[in-house]
């Protein structure tokens, strides 16, 4: 399929009548149409989709004026089903829209379907979707990432001129480096989180992924902002996130010591040397620097996650939407039927973890020591930033794995996350952009800046991409 333009060039052209919306919602279906090979997409939305369309050819505006774009299937949207890809909310028809969704529609894109992903988002490879295992574009053999592996293998098939993720500890970022694109997470609290199906509450993030940083930061642009139905949210920048001062001349950029020891891979640490080097020549001033309590964030991670998604997985109970288990005899049976017939392997595991940290004897043992731990952690990326602009590293170990290679020891897929998950706890903005290949497959370089610096980590990431 030919390439789309830059988002703000396909606006343009809508605006000035060169291009016809309904045109390229047709365009982006019948890509999806050609592409199920590849299991990246939940469903289409293509009667909504097509009467927007229909719509803004009459009128056409807004920044992003006839722009075709995919929903992560966690997002609330109408004109069709939000399943988080699990079997409990697989009847589940929303009746309002992630503000996320409402914010870009209206600028004028257009939600054209919903993307695959693993169930609640509880995966680094999309192989727990209770649908099917999407396949990475570059390699079918193997999984495009998780939990946003369905947005990232659709960018990276050309099937819309965007798609949304989530990023709880590494969703948006690890599959952005498997397929090849830009994945963003935005500092915590910038982008509404109403209406997305909570994971983990107080890491839950909401972001793009595109073919390049410009387009990340005008999506960004459009979505970030106060609203009130989300309380967690901060300010955003004064400025707009498209005003991108791309010179890394004079920047202070840390190489994260522990992400570029252990198990790294040897070709991806091969391709992060490159872009380091790449940055070194830009004019960057590069250093080594060491974050002592990096190496116990994946532990605080899967301590502080479970507990939440624990938490935020007690409202499907079968009784007020979704599953509802046909064989249950009375009330007691339908609470515990629905939920056994309704939750995938991975649901129930976190859901068991989290409710073991946070009960009586246990709590202090785990769940308030993972939340001093992640104190600490904070504090050490603060003393970092003190001194540097960015932190940079892999995005993961490896480049993607085969599919079933690590499903069946929960404990090696956890550690994929082991490279995103610092940011998620520490609220920071990260960036995940392609750095280069080993053995034929994309691997990311992550870019970590402050907390509020969105703008300026947005920079960076385009000014490494012009390196490119």
């Amino acid at each position: 399929m030919d390439d789309w333009p830059a988002i703000a060039d396909i606006a343009l052209r809508v605006q000035k009548g060169e291009l016809k919306a309904v045109d390229l919602v047709k365009k982006s279906l019948a890509a999806i149409e050609d592409s199920k090979e590849y299991d990246a997409i939940i469903s289409t939305l293509e009667e909504r989709a097509i009467a927007r369309a229909t719509e803004i050819d009459k009128n056409p505006s807004g920044r992003l004026a006839g722009v075709p774009f995919i929903g992560k299937d966690n997002f609330l949207t109408l004109g069709g089903k939000t399943t988080a890809a699990s079997n409990i909310l697989k009847p589940f028809s929303a009746p309002y829209q992630a503000s996320a969704i409402e914010k870009l529609e209206a600028e004028g894109a257009i939600c054209v379907a919903k993307s695959n992903l693993d169930a609640f988002a509880h995966g680094a490879s999309t192989e727990n979707s209770d649908f099917f295992t999407t396949k990475n574009p570059h390699d079918k053999t193997r999984v495009p990432g998780g939990s946003s592996g369905g947005s990232a293998a659709a960018v990276s098939l050309k099937l819309a001129a965007f798609a949304l993720g989530t990023d709880t500890g590494g969703s948006i970022r690890q599959p952005a480096s498997f397929c090849g694109v830009v994945g963003y997470k935005p500092t915590y609290g910038l982008v509404s989180r109403s209406g997305v199906v909570a994971m983990a509450s107080s890491t839950d993030v909401i972001g793009p992924l595109t073919r390049s940083v410009e387009d990340a930061a005008l999506v960004l642009d459009v979505m970030a902002g106060k609203d009130n139905l989300d309380s967690t949210m901060i300010e955003r920048d004064y400025k707009s996130y498209t005003e991108l001062d791309s010179d890394l001349s004079g920047k202070r950029v840390g190489v994260i010591k522990e992400y570029m020891e252990g198990q790294l891979d040897e070709g991806v640490k091969q391709a992060i040397n490159a872009a380091v080097e790449k940055i070194k020549q830009a004019g960057a001033e590069v250093s080594e620097v060491s974050l002592p309590s990096i190496g116990l964030a994946l532990a605080v991670y899967y301590i502080i996650c479970p507990a939440e998604v624990s938490s935020n997985l007690a409202r499907y109970d079968g009784q007020r939407y979704g599953y509802n288990s046909p064989d249950a005899k009375d009330l007691i049976e339908s609470y515990c039927l629905s939920r056994e017939q309704g939750f995938g392997a991975e649901a129930k595991r976190r859901i068991m973890i989290g409710t073991h940290v946070l009960s009586s004897g246990y709590y202090d043992a785990y769940y308030k020591k993972a939340q001093t731990v992640r104190t600490k952690l904070i504090n050490e990326f603060n003393k970092a930033f003190e001194s540097l602009d960015f932190l940079v590293g892999p995005v993961a170990p490896t480049a993607a794995f085969k599919i079933g290679e690590k499903s069946g020891d929960p404990l090696q897929m956890y550690l994929a996350d082991i490279m995103t998950v610092a940011a998620n706890i520490t609220g920071a903005p990260a960036i995940s952009v392609p750095a280069g290949e080993t053995d034929g497959l994309p691997v990311g370089l992550q870019i970590i800046a402050p907390q509020r610096a969105d703008r300026e980590l947005l920079a960076a990431a385009k000014a490494f991409g012009d390196l490119a």
